[in-house]
């Protein structure tokens, strides 16, 4: 891969942190990947803001996206007095609140299911499934997003939707893995394979944790790792690369 050769200063990436496991992954995939396309040891400089995972918790329980909004914006405006430029949030729910957001946050961001939606339309994926929290699938963030660009959003069954969530959150969340979780996960996807989707989305940033290509039955889009390649990309822009 050919390195960057211009010496134009990368863009400073805020991140909107919600759950450790999800931020952690996507903030590691960022520097790795930006020392790939830099050169070692160099990537954007980024800096992250995360609230107590509980007072999402507590706001999402009680269904008061405003209350999300607001913790996003207060970590938007910490982030932007940190220097950032732009911002992103490893973490699928709470998008549910986004539009509460964008109008009033004092920097733009990019949105995880719009990235993870553009990179379904490059693939050119026709229908896929959706994992995630009970929260993040009963919702339409992501079928909107799919809509928008022609593509079908096949939702897990409420059984599936409700195990789905209690393992993200009681196992993924704290970073604990295991062997039947992974499993739960698999035969999800096997689902979504027998019901005629073509690819599956990793719609909590923790279920890459368990799923990727390697032992899913379908192909997948991990929105934790496509969020910050997006982030790199935008990070980037302005150098030559």
């Amino acid at each position: 891969m050919t390195l960057c050769a211009s010496l134009a200063a990368p863009l400073h990436v805020g991140i909107v942190g919600c759950s450790a496991e999800g931020a952690a992954l996507c903030y590691r995939t960022l520097c790795a990947e930006g020392a790939a396309r830099l050169g070692e040891h160099r990537h954007p400089p980024v800096s992250m803001h995360t609230p107590s995972l509980q007072d999402y918790v507590q706001c999402l329980e009680r269904g008061d996206l405003d209350g999300v909004a607001a913790l996003m914006l207060d970590s938007a405006r910490r982030l932007q007095a940190a220097g950032a430029e732009f911002l992103i949030c490893p973490d699928n729910t709470v998008h549910a609140a986004f539009d509460r957001v964008r109008e009033a946050s004092p920097l733009p961001w990019l949105h995880i299911a719009e990235v993870v939606a553009e990179e379904a339309l490059r693939r050119g994926l026709r229908r896929v499934g959706l994992t995630g929290t009970a929260w993040l699938v009963a919702s339409d963030v992501y079928p909107a997003a799919l809509a928008a660009r022609g593509i079908d959003c096949v939702r897990p069954t409420e059984a599936q939707r409700l195990e789905m969530g209690r393992r993200i959150m009681d196992e993924l969340v704290p970073g604990r893995i295991e062997f039947a979780t992974v499993r739960y996960f698999q035969s999800v996807v096997e689902h979504f394979r027998d019901v005629g989707c073509d690819a599956v989305i990793l719609g909590c940033t923790e279920i890459p944790l368990v799923l990727s290509d390697a032992n899913a039955a379908l192909p997948t889009l991990d929105s934790t790792r496509l969020l910050a390649r997006a982030a790199l990309d935008r990070a980037l822009a302005g150098m030559s690369c």
